[in-house]
């Protein structure tokens, strides 16, 4: 239980070499599979966990070795966040930047492709939004962490009412 197999620096290093692939393959895949998971990306997060638990532990199943791996990934989460929050560069790269999917009730249809994002994913955000057509939005914006949000038009100016003051 307390003997370990192999030594325990072997388990920081194959931590951060394991965290640090983790994060540039998550990041790599798109802010709608960090934000939004479905069953399909649920799965895939199973599989992945599973499938680099060896890769980390070397086979070892003490309670030391989980302990090193387990404090391993949260220090490297801890650095990598305090080194985000001192560079806005490293910040940038790690969560991206939002990017506009809606201006002024026209679909930037590039940025649904880049962002492997279907029209129904659009439209459901519409929806959860209050409105049922494009044209009804000023601006809609996947956010850094999958999330749209959308702006409404002022829907007494968008059908030309004028407004007494």
């Amino acid at each position: 239980m307390f003997d370990l197999s192999v030594p325990w620096w072997e388990f920081v290093v194959r931590g951060v070499v394991v965290y640090l692939f983790l994060l540039v393959f998550l990041r790599l895949t798109g802010r709608r599979q960090i934000g939004q998971y479905d069953p399909f990306d649920l799965v895939l997060l199973l599989i992945l966990s599973n499938a680099v638990q060896n890769s980390m532990n070397a086979g070892d199943n003490s309670l030391v070795g989980g302990l090193v791996s387990a404090l391993t990934l949260i220090g490297c989460h801890m650095i990598v966040s305090q080194l985000a929050w001192r560079s806005p560069r490293l910040a940038r790269w790690i969560d991206g930047a939002p990017k506009r999917l809606i201006e002024a009730g026209q679909v930037d249809a590039e940025t649904l492709r880049s962002e492997r994002l279907t029209d129904d994913d659009v439209l459901a955000a519409l929806r959860a939004a209050g409105c049922l057509h494009t044209h009804e939005v000023e601006r809609a914006t996947i956010e850094t962490n999958g999330q749209i949000t959308v702006v409404l038009r002022n829907r007494d100016s968008a059908r030309g009412v004028a407004l007494d003051g």
